[in-house]
């Protein structure tokens, strides 16, 4: 089943606001409905695709006849990603951006045949894997034409180690198939972004995601201990070993390079046994401060849960700790900050660094409010993105940023990203409701994902713009990273670029010109296009 063009996820499970928040949005924030409804998928106006007849013949002779696509829904399909501005324009029939084609190879000797036919035609690829990308990521600029090379038929679990605990998956895996076809051996990959009902391995690899239970099983980054990349000058192969001495990590130089380099065509993963115990509990801090401190000794002295969790006290309040519950905030959402602490493994040892654990909480002032508030979130965590296209439905703007940065320096990157974005929205005529959590903890720091929402204005695109800059501004003054997990794409793009420092962009502009000599791999994502 495709992604619902217009939004997040499976169409069936959209659900409208409930009465009393469309009130709630009204009466705080001025939002108002909608004028129009969005354009139907069969109304929106799509130019001839620009191939010619010498690329179409070439791509055939890559794919196939019945893999190449340049019908209306498909290009549509493959347009832009799932940013809000990404959506709002395409419900308004915007393809901008569309692609003048979708290929859809099966093997890595297929997605080298699409390359050389591109290079010898001069057409721009954008490897597609979910869709899901909120940062620009499929987005190319530079050129006028280009492919969605789309990775789904490449959806197989190549091979098992049970040994070495290793697993080598195919890029175009989603994730619930990767995870249901790696427990039919009796294990796990335990990765699970907000993403993850609808997003790919090789996305996971090619943004550096990182899952909700990454305090237990790490990043995706960190699970990954090999791959194989098809690029135009060639097949690219690192990782053969968990760990080397053997010159620079080239693993590293692919993990996060978002499709810039060259298409993951496998990747090679450390897996874990199926955990027996999925445990789940709810703990309440009086303040943001307090919980972020608790989090931090857990994260520098252990133990550690598998999942690890803080939402501001905005955040708690609002009920979006627990997004299936919006608008039905109980006694244990009253006050304070809720924390989410999730553990993960066998009875024996869920139950020893569960008790320990609390200890530790309650020392820091933490209150246990039971499981009821974990097993809420457990089951809605995946729901925030069909809570987005709800606010968006209800004529209200919702869009989302996040970053990271030391423990030292969160407290001021916290306040700073709050104050650009309350005071530019606000100074244009709509005050926003800004809320926070902490959900990535590391010994040395921590992310902040941030939530906005307010009233989408004339134009909220455009209106958008602005406050995204001046967070930007603030999280690069405050010492954090323009992200954590969303990925560059062409959104972060120049702030990567002041981020890295120009002598790294050209060096990494120098990689690219060896591996993709005449640019044509997603042109303007992660570097500026030449």
């Amino acid at each position: 089943m495709d992604m619902l063009w217009s939004g997040w996820g499976d169409p069936a499970r959209a659900t409208p606001l409930p009465d009393t928040v469309v009130g709630l949005l009204r009466d705080m924030l001025g939002v108002k409905p909608r004028s129009a409804e969005p354009v139907a998928l069969d109304e929106i106006s799509v130019p001839e695709s620009p191939l010619d007849a010498a690329v179409r013949q070439a791509l055939l002779a890559a794919v196939g006849g019945e893999h190449l696509r340049t019908d209306a829904e498909s290009r549509i399909r493959h347009t832009r990603g799932k940013s809000t501005p990404d959506l709002l324009r395409i419900r308004e029939g915007d393809t901008t951006g569309i692609p003048a084609a979708v290929v859809l190879p099966a093997s890595h000797d297929e997605v080298l045949a699409v390359l050389k036919a591109c290079v010898v035609h001069d057409v721009a690829v954008v490897p597609f894997g979910g869709g899901t990308s909120v940062v620009g990521g499929l987005a190319p600029e530079g050129r006028r034409i280009f492919v969605a090379l789309d990775l789904r038929r490449m959806d197989a679990l190549l091979a098992l180690d049970p040994v070495s605990r290793t697993a080598t998956l195919q890029p175009g895996l989603r994730a619930p198939h990767a995870e249901a076809l790696l427990a039919e051996h009796g294990f796990t990959l335990g990765h699970f972004p907000q993403s993850y009902e609808w997003a790919t391995i090789g996305g996971f690899a090619a943004a550096r995601s990182s899952g909700q239970a990454s305090t237990g099983y790490g990043r995706f980054d960190e699970m990954v201990l090999g791959l194989t990349v098809a690029t135009p000058a060639g097949t690219l192969e690192a990782g053969r070993a968990p760990r080397s001495a053997a010159g620079p990590d080239l693993r590293q130089l692919v993990l996060g390079s978002e499709g810039a380099f060259g298409v993951i065509t496998s990747v090679t993963v450390r897996i874990r046994p199926v955990p027996r115990i999925r445990r789940y509990e709810g703990w309440r801090f009086d303040s943001f401060e307090a919980g972020a401190a608790a989090l931090r000794r857990l994260a520098q002295d252990g133990p550690r849960p598998t999942v690890l969790r803080l939402s501001d006290e905005t955040e708690t309040l609002i009920g979006l700790a627990q997004p299936d519950a919006i608008g039905s905030a109980g006694a244990e959402q009253a006050a304070g900050c809720l924390a989410i602490a999730g553990y993960e493994g066998t009875e024996e040892d869920t139950s020893y660094r569960r008790e320990r654990a609390a200890a530790v909480l309650s020392e820091c002032g933490g209150i246990c409010v039971g499981p009821e508030p974990g097993e809420r979130w457990a089951h809605g965590r995946y729901s925030a993105p069909y809570l987005r296209d709800a606010l968006l439905d209800a004529g209200a703007f919702a869009e989302t940023l996040e970053t990271a940065a030391f423990w030292s320096r969160l407290p001021e990157l916290y306040s700073s990203v709050r104050e650009a974005l309350i005071g530019t929205l606000s100074a244009s005529g709509t005050p926003p409701l800004v809320m926070c959590h902490i959900s990535h903890v590391y010994e040395n720091g921590a992310s902040l994902y941030f939530t906005v929402v307010c009233a989408q204005g004339d134009d909220p695109v455009a209106h958008w713009a602005p406050a995204k800059q001046a967070a930007n501004e603030a999280i690069m003054a405050a010492g954090g990273t323009i992200s954590h997990h969303h990925g560059v794409g062409t959104d972060h793009r120049d702030w990567y670029v002041q981020e890295a420092g120009l002598l790294a962009v050209d060096a990494l502009q120098a990689v690219k010109r060896r591996l993709d000599p005449t640019g044509l791999l997603n042109p303007g994502v992660l570097l500026p296009a030449d």
